[in-house]
């Protein structure tokens, strides 16, 4: 069993900056890519980072400059800072992780519970 816990999310103004956190921990074996999504009230989820295991990122356009992907192999752990926040970065993040159990022959998809980031004056 594999589970995804994130922290860091709240409330900030327009500009403020917030770094979020999200730890696998488990039956882990090998973690390959990790990432960040973000679901706004009544939108679909949209990626917002990734991160291979090798450290190559990517990014959606509209946070690109501002927020910055990260991770810790040691420590099983993905980092998304967020600088420069606008009203519309205001979402649940979940942390996604595809994922080797130990003992598994094939990599799954696991997801954090979400946590809440709202960027308001």
């Amino acid at each position: 069993q594999v589970q995804l816990v994130e922290s860091g999310g709240g409330l900030v103004q327009p500009g403020g900056s917030l770094r979020l956190s999200c730890a696998a921990s488990g039956s882990i074996f090998s973690i390959n890519v990790m990432g960040w999504y973000r679901q706004a009230p009544g939108k679909e989820r949209e990626v917002v980072a990734g991160i291979t295991r090798g450290g190559s990122t990517n990014y959606a356009d509209s946070v690109k400059g501002r927020f910055t992907i990260s991770r810790d192999n040691a420590k099983n752990t993905v980092y998304l800072q967020m600088n420069t926040l606008k009203l519309e970065d205001t979402a649940i993040y979940y942390c996604n992780a595809d994922v080797l159990g130990v003992g598994m022959k094939y990599y799954y998809d696991y997801w954090g519970q979400g946590t809440q980031v709202t960027v308001s004056s």
